[in-house]
C-alpha cells in the first residue's frame, strides 16, 4: 500500500515522498528516484511488484518536482540535490540497516551516478532504467542562450522542458493519455535547474574509474529521449566488475508504461534476487 510521508532536508526544505511497505519479509530498501518531468506517480506499479515480492521502497519526489510544489521547478545546485538523496537515505534505512539499492530513471539516474560515485559504501547496486546521460531531445541553440542568459540574470525564470510530447515516452495510447492530462509533471524548469544540468553532465563525465557498484543497465530499444549507444558504452567503462545490461525489445523511454509490463520487471526482480541474496 502507498502512503505519503514528509522528510526535511539539512536546509530546511520540507519535501514529500511515496512509501510502499513490503506486506511480509523485509529483504531490502530501495531508494527510487524520478526524471526531469516526472515524478513518483508515474511509477506506482513496479514500486507495488516490488513491494509485494519483499521490498521496503523510498520514492522520493525532487524538490520542486511531483508532489512539491515549493520552489516548483527549481533547485539550487546539482550538488544539493545529490545531497538530498544521502540526507533522504540516512533517514529511509532502518535500523539494523538492510542492504539498501538505488534505483533511478532517466534524468534521475544522473543524479544517482554521483551519489554512487561519491558514497558507494552505501548502497549494494544500483539500477538505471533509460538513464539521462546522453540525450536525444535538447532545446534549440537560441533557447540555449536565453537559458545562459537567465541564469546569470533571471536564475528564477522558467522555461519550457522540450518533452511534452507523450509518444517520447510511451506508444501505449492510455499511458500518453495520462500523461497529457498530468497535474503533478513537470512543464518547465528554472534556469538555474537547465545550467545545473549541465555542470552535473560535465561532473559525471569524470567519474568512470569511481562507479564499482553492481549495476543493471535497462534500455527500451525504440527510446527517442536518449542515445543508447553511448549509453551503452559509458556504463560499460565502468569500474564495476558487475554490470548488466538488458535491452527490452520494442520497448519505448518509459519502461513502466509498456503493454507487456513482465516484459521488463522480470528482468529487474530476477537481478534484485541474486544481489540483495548476497547482500543480505
Amino acid at each position: 500500500m502507498e502512503t505519503i510521508a514528509t522528510w526535511t532536508a539539512s536546509d530546511g526544505y520540507r519535501g514529500l515522498w511515496r512509501h510502499f511497505e513490503p506486506p511480509g519479509t523485509h529483504r531490502a530498501d530501495i531508494i527510487y528516484l524520478h526524471g526531469i518531468q516526472s515524478h513518483g506517480g508515474w511509477y506506482g506499479s513496479s514500486c507495488q511488484r516490488l513491494a509485494g515480492l519483499g521490498y521496503r521502497v523510498g520514492f522520493l519526489d525532487r524538490r520542486g518536482s511531483g508532489l512539491n510544489f515549493h520552489h516548483r521547478g527549481d533547485a539550487p545546485s546539482w550538488q544539493r540535490l545529490v545531497a538530498d538523496v544521502f540526507e533522504f537515505r540516512q533517514q529511509f534505512v532502518g535500523n539494523p540497516p538492510r542492504p539498501c539499492f538505488l534505483l533511478a530513471v532517466s534524468w534521475g539516474a544522473k543524479v544517482a551516478a554521483a551519489i554512487a560515485a561519491r558514497w558507494p559504501w552505501l548502497f549494494q547496486g544500483i539500477i538505471l532504467i533509460g538513464p539521462g546521460f546522453f540525450p536525444q531531445v535538447a532545446p534549440p541553440l537560441a533557447t540555449r542562450l536565453r537559458i545562459l542568459a537567465a541564469r546569470l540574470l533571471r536564475p528564477a525564470k522558467q522555461f519550457p522542458i522540450p518533452l511534452n510530447d507523450p509518444e517520447l515516452f510511451t506508444a501505449t495510447a492510455p499511458a500518453q493519455a495520462f500523461l497529457r492530462d498530468d497535474a503533478l509533471a513537470l512543464r518547465t524548469a528554472t534556469a538555474r535547474l537547465l545550467v545545473e544540468s549541465v555542470w552535473l553532465d560535465r561532473h559525471l563525465r569524470g567519474l568512470a574509474r569511481r562507479l564499482r557498484l553492481p549495476t543493471l543497465l535497462m534500455l527500451g530499444e525504440h527510446d527517442r529521449i536518449i542515445h543508447n549507444g553511448p549509453t551503452r558504452r559509458w556504463v560499460a567503462g565502468w569500474n564495476s566488475p558487475d554490470v548488466t545490461l538488458r535491452v527490452i525489445p520494442g520497448g519505448h523511454h518509459t519502461l513502466e508504461f509498456e503493454a507487456d509490463a513482465q516484459s521488463w520487471f522480470s528482468h529487474l526482480a530476477a537481478w534484485l534476487e541474486t544481489r540483495a541474496l548476497h547482500s543480505g
